[in-house]
């Protein structure tokens, strides 16, 4: 298969060839790793390449649009993105005027996490879900892991031609324990731009998760009512992303009468 440098520098001639108001594409390469805990056992592990990438076109205010899982035939992609912005098309092209940007953003040479052995990825999280398990009154728990390293090319009929890499690392632990109807659960999560060592060391952490977990289950109820609180920061954007944001979302609207 082609680079996708290459790709991208043909694309960005074919951009130029059609008798559209505006053109833009982007294309992605990118490799990737999983591995997945549900309980005591190993659900799913595995790593991935995939290609692809989409076209925009606009024309007399109509956009078209098409998405592609590869990178062959992309003459043709272009076309038909501009055929149905035409379709679509019945009024004038309205856009703000921007200068072209041309620029690269590298990722860091030393961090692709996805050349990192499986088998090494796993004993770190089965040491993690040992210590996990040896918590007492622990019900279940879900361990998720996954890396990325992707190369993302933006282009566009302007003349803007934007390159950019970067790599991933993404931990999820939750630990859910019961006792007696009561259900309690507790997260750990944390991320970085592709050092796997940022999720290696955190024996502790977890063991104090999953801790924290059972010890709330000895936590006295709160009485129901009004209340003047402190809360932390973090912890005030969930609430108004979890109370606003989602009751805001207009299909929920739409179908809660009492909401409107």
């Amino acid at each position: 298969m082609p680079e996708i440098e290459a790709v991208a520098r043909e694309l960005a001639d074919e951009l130029k060839k059609h008798d559209a108001d505006y053109i833009e594409a982007r294309l992605e390469e990118s490799q990737t790793s999983h591995i997945t805990y549900r309980g005591k056992e190993l659900e799913s592990v595995g790593r991935a390449t995939a290609t692809g990438g989409n076209v925009r076109a606009l024309v007399r205010g109509g956009w078209g649009f098409v998405s592609f899982n590869n990178l062959d035939e992309l003459a043709d992609k272009v076309a038909l993105a501009v055929e149905q912005a035409r379709l679509t098309g019945s009024s004038e092209s309205r856009l703000a005027p921007v200068a072209p940007v041309v620029d690269e953003v590298p990722g860091e040479a030393d961090k692709n996490p996805v050349v990192i052995p499986l088998a090494k990825k796993k004993r770190l999280l089965d040491e993690y879900n040992e210590i996990v398990w040896s918590t007492p009154q622990i019900q279940t728990s879900t361990i998720g892991y996954a890396d990325s390293r992707k190369k993302v090319i933006f282009l566009s009929s302007s003349g803007s031609y934007i390159s950019q890499e970067r790599a991933d690392v993404a931990l999820r632990l939750t630990t859910i324990a019961a006792r007696d109807g009561e259900v309690q659960q507790v997260g750990l999560s944390l991320g970085s731009r592709g050092d796997f060592s940022s999720i290696q060391g955190l024996h502790q952490q977890v063991k104090e998760t999953a801790q924290h977990t059972v010890a709330l289950l000895s936590a006295p109820q709160a009485k129901g009512g009004e209340y003047t609180v402190v809360l932390d920061p973090v912890l005030a954007g969930v609430f108004v992303h979890e109370a606003f944001g989602h009751l805001s979302e207009s299909d929920f609207v739409y179908e809660n009468d009492r909401m409107r």
